[in-house]
């Protein structure tokens, strides 16, 4: 006996769990967290400890950002189950992360590597950068916005450099100079600057451009392309082959090479003008860039060996001033074509010109991993980096959301412009008032939450004295906008977002009233036919009458039960009345005190709400309408 009394106990016990487990889904897939956490950890504390509850109890921190709970339970989770869905130990580093537990992260790290070898989240990133890749691999819609800067002229103005404050670039402005090129019959190229500053709209502004300060950079013929140390003390900048007496020195076809060369800085005036010993006649070097440690120089040349007409490389800035022998990028950046302007920025990304790959129109910009990775591919920086014309010179700035860049492209000044750029999140607004469904009056102090398609609370505010709200969202992604409010039920709006930057969304909210005079008003408990158990659906309705009575403390109420009219009037009375004590004991499990509800009576189907009366023929749907409850309030 005591054997059938254990197995019987343990069978209602494991129904009661399931059943508990599928109400807290449904509070869950609602995104109401807080009340599916209390479900599930009231079903984890009568035993149901399965990797459903544990992971979805991690989730319901995770998604409020509550990353030290969210770790304590994706933990449980994946210590405790072998073969876990890999996406709770990913969710589980980075809560992990997050609480800077990052021993612990780590090892986590590589056994999701293992089982998820080819997931792009971490495919070629180390624990150390993990968050940066998640970020880095967004696919947030991102505007760019450029500028053709005001201190661009109808000559060729190109390849912007910012040092400190400075912009130095390159222009054939010079019209005081009788020499012209017969390339465009403009004036050589000079070196100029601009001074950059904050305007009052915190908009960049630029000084009148001015002669590089040096007496000796600028000579007769072409000068371009600078490059400067992190000191600031040493530039780098190609020139045409000058020769002591400022004429051009040609080889043995006549032909004048550009060269490198190098200029320190003494009491704010560049000199000790150095041509650099990898230079020759017979072919030219150019366009500088710099390693972020200044340790390697990058150029362009057309020095025989390489794989088409200018081919990128690379030499070692030695301790002793000297330079390694220069070595050619290799044929993952270098092409038949022309690759040309090499810039790196400070995580170490190359960036370069080229006509040599599938590209909008003659040079296009690339960016490339391949000083980080062997085996990276360019990629082109599409559009409006680059067009159908010549687009080159790019420059990033440490922010790595504006920088510069040069075109030919129409609409410019001149030959050769210098575009300012800036890169933004496209994001829009989503705004509505909340108000009571009922009467339509506006509801303040509304919480609501903006929730994103995983389920995770992106933002929560609260509504003003005017029921209004708003909130910022990114563009082209779908949300669900849920309003919470003590002794009503939630209002949802679902809102997807565009791609049109700046746009204003509306998500009004209508919260359905709780309390309505004598009654807390909820939708109608139903009963399958000749049952009086509690169903998932109704306990997801009673847990508002929880929620009330809690909210109100001294409150009492009754229950009355209906039935519909199929069976004998007398059958149904008792019926009714299991129903009205089932309803009235999920409400006393629940927490609240037996003396708060004085009575739970049913009427059978003495009080139908349609025909269907006995002997009448009517739908399932129609006669459940009948079997009903309802909550009146004694006392306040």
């Amino acid at each position: 006996m005591k054997t059938k009394l254990f197995i019987l106990f343990f069978a209602l016990s494991s129904t009661f769990m399931v059943a508990q487990r599928k109400l807290a889904d449904k509070f869950f897939k609602n995104f109401a967290y807080v009340k599916a956490t209390e479900l599930y950890e009231e079903a984890v504390k009568k035993g149901d400890s399965s990797e459903h509850v544990l992971t979805r109890l991690g989730d319901c921190y995770y998604n409020n950002s509550r990353s030290k709970e969210a770790a304590l339970w994706y933990g449980k989770a994946v210590n405790k189950y072998d073969k876990v869905n890999p996406e709770y130990i990913f969710k589980y580093i980075q809560s992990l992360r997050s609480i800077k537990n990052y021993e612990e992260a780590d090892k986590w790290l590589v056994k999701f590597k293992d089982i998820q070898g080819n997931d792009s989240r971490v495919k070629d990133f180390d624990a150390n950068n993990l968050d940066l890749y998640q970020d880095l691999a967004s696919t947030e819609d991102v505007i760019v916005k450029t500028q053709n800067l005001p201190f661009n002229t109808e000559f060729s103005d190109f390849g912007a450099y910012v040092a400190g404050d400075k912009l130095y670039f390159a222009s054939a402005r010079n019209t005081d100079v009788s020499k012209r090129y017969g390339w465009n019959a403009e004036p050589f190229l000079d070196i100029y600057y601009v001074t950059i500053s904050e305007g009052e709209d915190g908009n960049k502004e630029y000084s009148s451009a001015d002669f590089i300060n040096s007496s000796k950079i600028n000579s007769p013929y072409h000068q371009a392309s600078v490059a400067i140390t992190n000191d600031g003390q040493t530039m780098y900048f190609t020139r045409d082959n000058v020769n002591k007496r400022n004429r051009l020195g040609y080889d043995r076809k006549g032909t004048s090479h550009l060269k490198l060369y190098k200029a320190t800085l003494e009491d704010g005036v560049w000199k000790n003008i150095v041509e650099l010993p990898f230079n020759n006649d017979y072919y030219s070097n150019g366009h500088p860039a710099l390693s972020p440690d200044n340790t390697k120089l990058y150029f362009v040349s057309d020095r025989d060996g390489g794989f088409g007409q200018t081919d990128i490389y690379v030499v070692n800035i030695l301790e002793d001033g000297e330079y390694s022998e220069p070595r050619n990028l290799g044929p993952k950046v270098n092409t038949e074509g022309r690759e040309m302007f090499p810039f790196v920025n400070k995580d170490n990304t190359l960036f370069f010109s080229s006509d040599g790959y599938l590209n909008l129109g003659l040079l296009d910009i690339y960016k490339s991993d391949i000083l980080k990775k062997d085996n990276a591919e360019p990629e082109n920086l599409g559009a409006p980096y680059n067009s159908g014309y010549d687009d080159f010179a790019f420059f990033m700035n440490d922010d790595y959301k504006t920088g510069y860049f040069s075109s030919n492209r129409p609409g410019g000044k001149g030959g050769d412009d210098i575009y300012g750029f800036s890169t933004a999140t496209c994001k829009q607004i989503i705004e509505g008032i909340a108000r009571n469904i009922k009467t339509n009056e506006v509801l303040p102090n509304v919480e609501v939450k903006l929730i994103n398609s995983t389920g995770k609370i992106i933002a929560t505010v609260m509504t003003s004295e005017t029921g209004a709200f708003k909130l910022d969202a990114d563009c082209d992604k779908t949300y669900t906008v849920l309003g919470s409010k003590k002794d009503y039920k939630d209002g949802r709006k679902d809102v997807t977002t565009s791609l049109e930057d700046g746009k204003v969304n509306n998500a009004d909210l209508y919260l359905t009233p709780l309390i309505d005079d004598n009654q807390i008003v909820i939708n109608p408990i139903f009963f399958d036919f000749d049952k009086w158990n509690i169903r998932t659906d109704a306990e997801y309705e009673l847990e508002h009458i929880v929620d009330v009575m809690r909210e109100h403390p001294n409150m009492v109420i009754k229950i009355e039960s209906h039935t519909d009219s199929r069976g004998s009037d007398r059958y149904n009375m008792k019926l009714s009345d299991r129903r009205a004590k089932s309803t009235r004991d999920y409400i006393l499990s629940r927490g609240i005190a037996p003396e708060r509800i004085e009575s739970a009576i049913g009427f059978g189907e003495t009080q139908l709400l349609n025909r269907c009366s006995n002997g009448v023929k009517c739908s399932a749907e129609e006669h459940q309408l009948n079997r009903r409850s309802y909550f009146y309030i004694l006392e306040k």
